[in-house]
C-alpha cells in the first residue's frame, strides 16, 4: 500500500485490495456500499488468505494504515477476516471486522453496525447479483459470475472462506456487462473462485462455454472478453468452440495446473492428470493459433521429490506455458496437506526459482516472436497497454499518431522486446 497519507481528505474512504480479481470486483461493491452508508474517513482492507504470506501482508497493511491515518476507521474484511475474525478483531488498530458476505451490504458499514459480523459462509446458497457502474482507476471491468468452490484440494483453504459454488444467473451477468460497455469499458474479465464450475447449481444446462457465447451474442459492442483462471478438468466443449470462432474472446488462457506430476496431482486432490492438461493446451492451440497459456504452479508440495519436481518443470514445455504464477508451497492450518510430510522451506524456494526461470525463458521467446507484428492494444496508462494475448507493450507517448487515452484500443507495431514485455509504436 503506497504511503499517500498526505493526500487524504478527512472524508476519504480508501480501499486496499489483496489477492484475486474477484476481490477487485468486490472492492468496487464495497466502495458503493460505503458510499451508500455515508461512511467517511475510513480505510477498508479487503484481505486474501490463499497463503500464509498473504495473511501476513494484510496485517502489515493494517498497521501501516493506522500509522498513516491515525483518525481513520480501519475496517478489515475478505478471506483472511472470514477465516480468522477474532484474530483481526483483537488487533488494536482494527475498528471493524466483516465477513465475505457481510462486506457487500451497506448496512454493515453504518455507524451503528456491529464491530464484528462474520457469519457461516457455508450457509450461502445463491449467487450474488451486485451491479456496479465502474471501477476506480481501472480500464478493464471485472464481473463476478460465480463464487465459492465445491472441490476440496488438499492445499487450499479458500472454500472455507468463500463457501460452496454459487452461480449468478446469466441474464444478470449480461445486463451487468451491457451496462459497463455502455459506460465506456472495452474489455471485461469474467471472475470467480472456480470459474469453470459455472452453472452447475443453476437450472437447465448452464456452463461457462454457453455463458460466454450468450454474452458475446447479446452484447455485440463488447470489444474484448477475457477469462480468469480455468480448471482444466472442467473446460466444456462449448467453451472450446467459442475460442475457435470468436475473436472477441481473448487468446489467453490461464490454467489452474498446480503441478505436472500425476502422483502429486492425486495428493493435491486435483481432478486432472498431466496428460489431460497437455492435451487441452494442444487442442486449444489447434483451434486458436497464437493462443498463449499461463498457469499457477506450486513448488515443493508435500512429498514432492526430485523426480516429481522434474515432471512439473518439463510440464512447462509440454503445455507451452508462457505466463507463470509460481508459489512456494505454503502450509495452511486446517488443510490436509499441512499434515503431510513437508519439503524443507529452502528447497521449496529453490524449486520455485527454477520454475520461474523456465517460465522467463519461455516468456522471452514468446515476446521476441512478436517483433514485426501488428497488434491490438488496450491502453492502460499513457505509454503502456496490454495486447490481446496479455503482453505488456510500451510505446513512446505523444508521438506523431497523437496521444492515446486510457481505455482506448489502438493498433501498434511491435518493434522490440524486453525480458518482460513488448516495445512498439502506435500506427494509424
Amino acid at each position: 500500500m503506497p504511503n499517500n497519507s498526505q493526500c487524504h481528505r478527512p472524508d476519504d474512504v480508501e480501499i486496499v485490495t489483496f489477492g484475486c480479481r474477484l476481490n477487485a470486483f468486490e472492492s468496487e461493491v464495497i466502495r458503493d456500499s460505503a458510499r451508500t452508508a455515508q461512511l467517511t474517513d475510513a480505510v477498508i482492507i479487503n484481505t486474501c488468505a490463499v497463503t500464509s504470506e498473504a495473511v501476513r501482508q494484510a496485517r502489515q497493511a493494517i498497521r501501516r494504515a493506522r500509522r498513516e491515518r491515525p483518525s481513520a476507521q480501519i475496517v478489515v474484511t475478505g478471506c483472511a477476516a472470514q477465516l480468522e475474525p477474532t484474530v483481526f478483531a483483537a488487533m488494536p488498530e482494527v475498528d471493524r471486522v466483516l465477513g465475505n458476505r457481510e462486506k457487500l451490504s451497506p448496512t454493515n458499514f453504518a455507524p451503528d453496525a456491529p464491530a464484528l459480523k462474520v457469519n457461516d459462509i457455508m450457509t450461502a446458497r445463491e449467487g450474488a447479483a451486485h451491479l456496479i457502474s465502474g471501477f476506480d482507476a481501472r480500464v478493464r471491468a471485472f464481473v463476478e459470475i460465480q463464487n465459492g468452490c465445491d472441490h476440496r484440494c488438499t492445499f487450499c483453504i479458500i472454500p472455507f472462506a468463500r463457501g460452496n459454488n454459487r452461480s449468478v444467473p446469466a441474464g444478470t451477468i449480461v445486463d451487468q456487462i451491457d451496462g459497463l460497455v455502455a459506460g465506456g469499458y472495452r474489455e471485461v474479465v469474467l471472475t470467480g473462485v472456480d470459474l469453470t464450475s459455472y452453472g452447475a447449481d443453476l437450472p437447465g444446462r448452464a456452463t461457462l462455454g454457453r455463458l460466454v457465447r450468450q454474452i458475446l451474442d447479446r452484447v455485440p459492442d463488447l470489444t474484448r472478453l477475457r477469462l480468469s483462471s480455468l480448471d482444466p478438468a472442467e473446460v466444456d466443449d462449448a467453451l472450446l468452440e467459442v475460442f475457435a470462432d470468436e475473436s472477441r474472446l481473448m487468446p489467453h488462457v490461464h490454467l489452474s495446473l498446480q503441478a505436472g506430476d500425476d502422483l502429486i496431482l492425486k495428493r493435491m486432490k486435483r481432478r486432472h492428470t498431466r496428460d489431460q492438461a497437455a492435451q487441452l493446451c494442444r487442442r486449444l492451440s489447434e483451434l486458436r493459433p497464437g493462443i498463449v497459456f499461463g498457469a499457477d504452479l506450486i513448488a515443493g508440495f508435500p512429498t514432492e521429490g526430485d523426480a516429481e519436481f522434474t515432471a512439473t518443470l518439463e510440464h512447462i514445455d509440454d503445455c507451452g506455458l508462457t505466463y507463470l504464477h509460481v508459489f512456494p508451497y505454503s502450509a495452511r492450518p486446517g488443510t490436509p496437506a499441512a499434515r503431510m510430510p513437508q519439503v524443507p522451506g529452502s528447497e521449496r524456494k529453490a524449486r520455485a526459482a527454477r520454475l520461474r526461470a523456465a517460465g522467463d525463458r519461455r516468456l522471452g521467446a514468446h515476446l521476441r516472436s512478436r517483433i514485426g507484428q501488428t497488434t491490438s492494444v488496450l491502453i492502460e496508462n499513457p505509454g503502456i497497454g496490454r495486447t490481446e494475448d496479455y503482453a505488456c507493450l510500451t510505446y513512446a507517448s505523444g508521438g506523431p499518431e497523437g496521444e492515446a487515452c486510457p481505455g482506448e484500443i489502438v493498433t501498434a507495431l511491435v518493434t522490440g522486446a524486453t525480458d518482460r514485455g513488448l516495445v512498439g509504436a502506435l500506427v494509424g
